[in-house]
């Protein structure tokens, strides 16, 4: 059968592919189906009527969205190898809390609060751009493809062209002195807004805005993550080659512009 798909690949008009590409997977589906019922052991009841066909996961490697998985598996390091007693994440991904948190205690803000029940994990609504503690108070903060949404209106919030700005002077306020930061947002060489999904940032910018904290470490999630993985101590000029990368910033507060130069 794989066969008859690459010929008819070859010799079938672009616009006629979907379609038939879909018959064949039906017809693989229906054949799998009454060979397996033939072989079954009969702990199961194998019927038609509770078919759930899965009929594009045949492929020789598990896809995976690079940006979310390599910048919360970042992220997950470092608080591995800073251990701070409590972590206050700011509307970062679901999956990076909820497993962060089976070893680090967590609070995690939203604009839009999940309704997670776990241990070590506490759910609040907060809007960034007016974050609910005192100046210098928080040790240990991250907000990780957040910032680049705030203002456009995609969730729900008010349309604001500052509204990113906003966000990230209130992080700077809340962060303690020695205080830790993980920040991450789209990188390109080029910065744009691709209204109204996000805003894709260069390296200079995300340096200026943070330019009175040190940088610690900037790492770097690639346009060919799929195949190379996320490149560990990256450089402004490998961030610069980027249409839509991944940049994964570790500040600290506080130290002069000039240690934030790579």
């Amino acid at each position: 059968m794989e066969k008859y798909k690459t010929v008819l690949k070859k010799i079938t008009p672009k616009f006629l592919r979907p379609t038939i590409k879909k018959a064949i997977n039906s017809l693989l589906y229906y054949r799998d189906y009454l060979t397996f019922k033939k072989m079954n052991d009969n702990r199961f009841t194998v019927s038609f009527k509770d078919r759930w066909p899965c009929v594009k996961d045949r492929v020789p490697s598990t896809s995976f969205d690079s940006h979310y998985l390599y910048h919360t598996a970042w992220a997950a390091r470092i608080l591995a190898s800073i251990k701070p007693k409590e972590h206050i994440d700011i509307g970062s991904c679901l999956r990076f809390v909820s497993i962060a948190s089976a070893f680090i205690t967590f609070r995690f803000f939203d604009f839009r609060p999940p309704n997670l029940k776990l241990s070590n994990l506490k759910s609040e609504r907060t809007d960034i751009t007016s974050l609910p503690f005192n100046d210098n108070s928080v040790k240990s903060i991250s907000c990780m493809h957040v910032i680049e949404h705030i203002g456009l209106g995609r969730y729900g919030d008010q349309l604001d062209p500052m509204g990113d700005i906003k966000g990230v002077k209130e992080l700077k306020r809340v962060l303690a002195k020695d205080g830790q930061l993980l920040f991450v947002v789209p990188i390109s060489g080029k910065p744009r807004i691709q209204f109204n999904a996000h805003r894709i940032y260069s390296f200079d910018m995300i340096i200026d805005m943070f330019s009175d904290l040190k940088l610690i470490e900037f790492s770097l999630i690639p346009d060919n993550a799929n195949n190379i993985g996320i490149i560990l101590n990256a450089t402004k000029n490998q961030a610069n080659e980027q249409k839509y990368g991944c940049g994964c910033f570790w500040f600290m507060k506080k130290l002069t512009s000039s240690n934030n130069k790579l």
